[in-house]
């Protein structure tokens, strides 16, 4: 089963939703996030990434961002304003990105279910990520940023859905950057159906957002430690969205140095274990990597996992890791080597070619996306996918709908 709860959202008043909404704080840098705030004061990165409003001496783990973090949440209240809903409800949340729309349905999901492994993960978090939001949720006093789930989907939730994304929308405006959000209150006759509805669906999977629900865990039990009452902290936000309906974009790897090589040699040293062609700047099919190096995109048609290999370990981003990576750049781990980097597919080609012509890296590869089937079918079986192997887009907001602990 998968628990759902109505909460009281803390949210901004309609007329100031776009100006308040940003992106997730683990998508941007501090300078990015810097300047996307600039000159907007009701920016919600001003609560997730604080750090922007101290000088850039200051450490992004500093006491003092934290400090910084909760004054500004207050003041947002007053300034936005931010409001408290009167009744526990859910909602109704749609994003438009071009031609692909998917609808989510927000509310509180259980920390209890999450630590049985009910929901499911499919990546390994980080500790000092998980760190920096655990002390930014006790702090701040609330869970500012929403955990991406999905399941496979329901009619019945597909049915209230339908009905109720027909009404008035309680925000409804398109982002900078062309991403439109839309969000519906569910009305109280329907709050019940959708908890029931939910119960009959076996399991949530963690799309986006690992670090977020891992420190809403690790923020209850530092609670309970303290012997502080947890009711609001057993549950955390988030969007639960129908497997049919999301969008998985790639995740690119840049590689700063050739380890050695030359274009030249290691174009030979690929040559020598790979079909390699001439090639576009994206791949095709699963199977076929394409990479920049020299000025020019090239194709290379991986080997295909022996029989019996994990479903993980088959995956195009093993693969290369294993095969080119690993044995040809001189990558080990890469959640930890400073040589490689990682683009998500929404920024593209251009911005690979751009790192390589410029100096930033000396080879990219771009890869074909993992499907849906592939993480829900990973997630199944207990297994993790290797680092940065999905990019899932439109990104949810956050500041639209804040959960109080």
């Amino acid at each position: 089963m998968a628990q759902l709860t109505p909460f009281r959202a803390l949210r901004p008043a309609p007329p100031v939703a776009s100006r308040v909404a940003s992106v997730p704080y683990d998508v941007v840098n501090t300078a990015e996030a810097r300047a996307m705030a600039a000159g907007e004061p009701l920016s919600f990165l001003r609560v997730t990434r604080s750090e922007i409003d101290l000088p850039d001496t200051v450490s992004p783990y500093d006491d003092a961002v934290y400090a910084r973090a909760a004054a500004n949440l207050r003041d947002l209240c007053r300034a936005a304003p931010l409001v408290v809903d009167v009744e526990p409800t859910l909602y109704f949340y749609r994003q438009q990105m071009g031609a692909h729309v998917q609808t989510g349905l927000a509310g509180c999901f259980s920390v209890d279910e999450y630590e049985r492994d009910l929901v499911k993960k499919h990546e390994k978090t980080r500790p000092d990520k998980e760190d920096d939001r655990t002390r930014h949720i006790i702090e701040v006093g609330a869970q500012t940023g929403v955990v991406f789930l999905t399941y496979r989907a329901s009619a019945a939730v597909d049915a209230i859905a339908a009905c109720a994304c027909t009404g008035v929308p309680l925000y409804d405006f398109t982002a900078a950057d062309d991403i439109r959000h839309t969000v519906w209150p569910v009305s109280s006759s329907d709050v019940g159906v959708l908890v029931d509805a939910f119960v009959a669906i076996p399991e949530l999977y963690i799309a986006d957002g690992h670090h977020r629900a891992a420190s809403a865990a690790r923020a209850r039990a530092a609670m309970r430690e303290r012997g502080v009452p947890t009711p609001e902290a057993d549950v955390f936000v988030g969007v639960a969205f129908p497997d049919s309906q999301l969008q998985i974009l790639p995740y690119h790897r840049v590689v700063k140095d050739l380890n050695g090589h030359t274009p030249a040699s290691l174009l030979d040293a690929l040559h020598s274990r790979f079909a390699v062609t001439a090639g576009s700047a994206e791949p095709t099919q699963p199977g076929h990597v394409s990479m920049f190096i020299d000025g020019r995109w090239f194709s290379i048609h991986l080997p295909e996992s022996p029989a019996g290999t994990a479903r993980a370990d088959a995956l195009d981003v093993s693969v290369l890791q294993r095969e080119i990576l690993g044995p040809v750049l001189g990558i080990g781990d890469p959640r930890t080597d400073k040589r490689i980097d990682f683009v998500g597919g929404a920024r593209g080609p251009a911005t690979l070619e751009a790192m390589v012509t410029s100096g930033q890296a000396g080879v990219a590869f771009a890869l074909f996306p993992v499907t849906v089937g592939d993480l829900l079918a990973i997630s199944d079986a207990g297994g993790i996918m290797p680092p940065k192997s999905t990019w899932f887009e439109p990104k949810l907001r956050d500041g639209l709908l804040v959960h109080q602990i």
